[in-house]
């Protein structure tokens, strides 16, 4: 692939420019959180589970990396509050990390358990597990690092 073409493939999001503008603020944990339903929620584990919706696939038709990836962070957020962290925010992401083991597609039922692996002062780290329904196959791994600020003493 030439220069010129990697640069119009990068670019061709000019097109839609106007239409993605006016996206709502946020509007990404809605595209993404849709279809989640929440199974399980325990001392530092939360476990839910999805049918993958057309929306959230990449070019060949699997679940999107991108969509995982924001998965890893929701989900994994989610599991510190679970811990009893009650903070009213859960800290800033600091590393997100996700290896893809194999592919999910549209309207497969998934599971993804998020776990605190720790919930320190100032650091949590969660582990997220992504697994096929009918199989019980991993298909993707998420590693969730995340600073948590401090309240204001004010």
């Amino acid at each position: 692939m030439d220069l010129e073409s990697v640069k119009r493939y990068l670019e061709k999001g000019g097109e839609t420019a106007s239409a993605v503008d006016g996206l709502p603020p946020r509007f990404l944990e809605p595209l993404i959180m849709n279809a989640l339903r929440v199974d399980l929620i325990e001392p530092g584990r939360v476990v839910c589970s999805m049918k993958i919706p057309p929306r959230l696939l990449n070019a060949g038709n699997s679940l999107h990396g991108g969509a995982t990836a924001a998965l890893v962070d929701v989900v994994g957020s989610a599991a510190i509050p679970a811990v009893g962290y009650s903070i009213p925010n859960t800290g800033v992401s600091v590393e997100i990390n996700v290896s893809y083991l194999d592919a999910a597609y549209a309207d497969e039922e998934i599971e993804i358990e998020a776990r605190a692996l720790r919930v320190g002062k100032a650091i949590a780290v969660i582990s997220v597990e992504f697994k096929k329904k009918k199989t019980g196959k991993v298909f993707a791994q998420g590693r969730h690092t995340k600073f948590l600020t401090p309240s204001s003493k004010l």
